[in-house]
């Protein structure tokens, strides 16, 4: 950021900044939360930072760091209310309060329990001013994934599916490389960097046989997540094969460990759920795969998949590629099966609308509006 006057940087500047430096730890911090900190004395900054890797160093410590004079008297901005408790990191408001910092603006408060307005009180009570709710929304929708994650213990799931015009997945024959453009490609590996887990239904590795890795450089491969209620998944699929270098979780209703074991050798993770309807219990598996720290998760499934979350309702956001092909004909696959909705006013509602074009294709992002998990006030790691 260009050093100004004091007087024409505003708090809002100096907080949208940090905005912008939170963002350089996406797809790298989870299941923490993206946080960026400016340091400001006499209207120059004198440091940044941001929180660059899970169990690494807090934006408010690394900003201290890279200062090139001392902090004493000056302004620190952060994005997220800073920690207060012994984690991985020892706790941000100690270093504050230690650098003699004299003002401390806030984006937004942490939800976390052992944080949730207590570095607020720290603060202040060492006599720090302490001024809360600079660029608050936007503070807080960079980290709706750990918002969600921090007050339900389950991952944020985005589900996402490329599609023609009229809507359909793939030809009634079954086929559907390519639908969209090298664009819209790319950018979807963009999206599985910055999620924790990418899941996909069995029929989808028997079909394709695909990889469900991060094809970006310098890109983090997700973890893969595979819902196989009845473990058919062959033992040389790709995702088994490679489970030792990409951590591979198998979600199943088949507690025969004899079955398992072929899987876990390979270096398979299996996940025990209950039955629902014959299928793997949604909310249960996101659950357990929330104590497992992931966050997270690009739902890359198929219809079928995609219907049991659409019945369950246990998803939080959309992404729809949409190519200008047609397919046509009956049989054409739709991009979420099962059931349905049968009355027009059980939908499911969506808000915030984003469009973006990616080459020849159309990106459509929108947020489930109808948030219906229940709040298990899990607690965040730091």
């Amino acid at each position: 950021m260009e050093e100004k006057n004091e007087k024409k940087v505003s708090k809002e500047d100096y907080m949208e900044y940090a905005i912008k430096l939170a963002m350089r730890g996406e797809g790298w911090v989870s299941p923490n939360p993206l946080v960026g900190a400016v340091i400001v004395k006499e209207g120059k900054i004198i440091g940044e930072g941001w929180h660059e890797r899970y169990g690494e160093a807090h934006a408010e410590r690394n900003a201290l760091l890279h200062c090139k004079e001392s902090p004493v008297n000056s302004t620190l901005y952060v994005t997220l209310e800073p920690c207060c408790h012994q984690g991985k990191q020892p706790p941000c408001t100690e270093a504050i309060i230690k650098a003699g910092i004299k003002k401390v603006v806030i984006g937004a408060k942490d939800p976390n329990p052992l944080v949730a307005g207590k570095g607020v009180q720290i603060l202040k009570d060492h006599g720090i001013e302490v001024i809360q709710g600079i660029l608050e929304e936007k503070c807080k929708d960079i980290n709706r994934v750990f918002f969600h994650y921090i007050q339900t213990g389950m991952p944020y799931v985005t589900m996402k599916y490329a599609m023609t015009m009229d809507g359909k997945i793939a030809t009634a024959a079954g086929k559907s490389k390519w639908i969209t453009g090298e664009a819209a490609r790319e950018h979807v590996h963009k999206q599985r960097h910055k999620n924790r887990g990418i899941m996909v239904g069995v029929g989808t590795i028997i079909k394709d046989n695909p990889m469900l890795d991060c094809r970006i450089e310098g890109g983090r491969n997700p973890l893969r997540i595979i819902c196989d209620s009845h473990l058919r998944i062959p033992q040389n699929a790709k995702v088994v094969t490679t489970a030792e270098e990409i951590p591979t979780y198998l979600v199943t209703t088949i507690e025969d460990q004899e079955k398992w074991k072929p899987y876990v050798e390979a270096g398979c993770k299996i996940i025990i759920v209950p039955k629902a309807e014959n299928k793997v219990n949604i909310e249960v598996m996101l659950k357990e795969l929330g104590k497992a720290g992931i966050d997270s998760i690009l739902l890359e499934g198929g219809g079928q998949l995609n219907g049991s979350f659409l019945s369950s309702g246990l998803f939080n956001a959309l992404q729809v590629y949409i190519a200008p092909k047609l397919f046509g004909g009956k049989g054409g696959i739709s991009p979420i099966g099962g059931a349905g909705i049968l009355d027009p006013k059980d939908s499911i509602f969506l808000k915030n609308r984003k469009i973006t074009l990616l080459g020849q294709d159309i990106l459509i992002e929108s947020e489930v509006e109808r948030d219906v998990h229940r709040n298990s006030g899990r607690s965040r790691e730091n």
